[in-house]
């Protein structure tokens, strides 16, 4: 049999050809990784829109619920105990019904010690003020008295002047009776300004005592409306909500027992994201999403303050309310911020916030490539963004995340 030899150096030209192709697909193989272009996407996978010129109207949207617009909290007068409850949650209730009753022993005997400290203070008044008119009246007596020796020593010190002049009285007695004069004078001044005092000193006592009086029955009262407040009663007219207490419960003073809404009167409390919120004013129109129709509504209030990236605001509904509409119904808001007129714009990237210079990816070459172009965004509404330049009318580009070709200025579209 005949054996075929390959000749050696044959062999050693075979193996070196085929490894210089290995080593040329090696060489292609890093210089195409080296290629942007050679990073491609499944058309499937994004999502293009194209650029176009007309009116905008902005808008901001957030979630939401629906709560009554008027809501009366009943809360604890006093610490107590629950020992009945009158009503239940879901029930109309009108203004002065019972609810609940609650008990609280040491409150009734405060309540108790007040009134006395009351009467107390009254008949202190009254003493004070028969001890203080007696002082005055003996004063007075004293002052009276006084008017009188003053009238009598003076009438007797004429009477010596005028005996003196025609030498039946010696001048040591003219002088007697005159110093006589001028000590009642002086007297009759002394006890009445000690009246004086006396009458001024007396209405400052009555005020003093009378203003204790004053604010011991302030306490009591205070004291008997906690009292009476623990006959738990509606404040108005609606339906009583979120009455959750169990017979014996102890409530502490302040604790929310209960709330009554008016249920046909509501309104939608929003959560607006913080970066859209710096533009919603009072006033402003809205629509609410309920689920089961649509209602027109304004702005009413906005949260000075955000809290976890929200911020919140109220919105007064105008519109008549579709069936279905309760409180604490998730909803859906959209606020009408401004129109814009004639402007360039697309839709809004998933991974802008807002305006400023980004870069995008520009569908080209017939759409079977994308290359990252920058552009300069302006206001967003909820859906669309205003392109301020580096895109042109009927530009496309591609508005999913594209954040893993973060390194890429070129892809290619399959």
């Amino acid at each position: 049999m005949d054996i075929v030899r390959t000749p050696p150096k044959k062999t050693r030209r075979n193996l070196m050809i085929g490894g210089g192709v290995v080593a040329l697909v090696a060489i292609t193989a890093w210089t195409v990784s080296l290629d942007p272009a050679s990073q491609s996407i499944e058309r499937s996978a994004v999502l293009i829109d194209s650029v176009r010129k007309g009116d905008v109207v902005r808008e901001v949207r957030g979630p939401g619920t629906l709560v009554p617009e008027h809501i009366r909290f009943i809360t604890a007068q006093a610490s107590a105990r629950v020992e009945r409850l009158a009503s239940e949650s879901g029930k109309r209730v009108g203004a002065g019904d019972l609810l609940l009753e609650l008990s609280n022993p040491d409150l009734q005997i405060q309540t108790m010690q007040a009134e006395q400290q009351v009467r107390q203070a009254q008949i202190e008044l009254l003493n004070l003020k028969t001890t203080l008119r007696g002082q005055v009246l003996t004063q007075q007596g004293v002052v009276a008295t006084t008017r009188t020796q003053f009238v009598s020593a003076t009438q007797e010190a004429m009477a010596a002047d005028s005996l003196s002049k025609r030498n039946l009285l010696s001048v040591f007695e003219v002088r007697t009776r005159k110093a006589q004069a001028e000590e009642f004078t002086t007297r009759l001044r002394v006890e009445q300004e000690r009246l004086k005092l006396l009458e001024q000193a007396i209405d400052s006592q009555i005020a003093t005592q009378a203003s204790q009086v004053v604010q011991l029955r302030a306490i009591a009262d205070n004291q008997q409306a906690r009292l009476r407040s623990l006959q738990v009663r509606a404040p108005d007219a609606g339906v009583l909500q979120d009455l959750t207490l169990q017979l014996g419960q102890w409530v502490p003073e302040g604790t929310t027992l209960a709330k009554v809404v008016q249920p046909g009167q509501l309104k939608a409390v929003l959560r607006i994201p913080e970066s859209q919120a710096k533009d919603v004013i009072i006033g402003q129109k809205a629509s609410i999403d309920t689920r089961n129709g649509f209602v027109a509504g304004h702005v009413s209030r906005k949260d000075p303050s955000a809290q976890g990236g929200s911020v919140t605001v109220d919105v007064v509904l105008d519109g008549a309310l579709p069936n279905g509409a309760v409180p604490d119904l998730s909803v859906d808001g959209t606020i009408v911020i401004e129109k814009l007129n004639n402007v360039l714009y697309t839709g809004r990237p998933s991974f802008s916030a807002g305006s400023g210079l980004v870069s995008l990816f520009r569908v080209v070459d017939g759409g079977k490539a994308a290359e990252r172009v920058p552009v300069e965004l302006g206001r967003s509404s909820v859906n669309v963004i205003e392109i301020i330049r580096g895109l042109e009318i009927g530009d496309k580009i591609i508005v999913s995340d594209m954040s893993q070709y973060a390194n890429v200025s070129r892809v290619r579209i399959k």
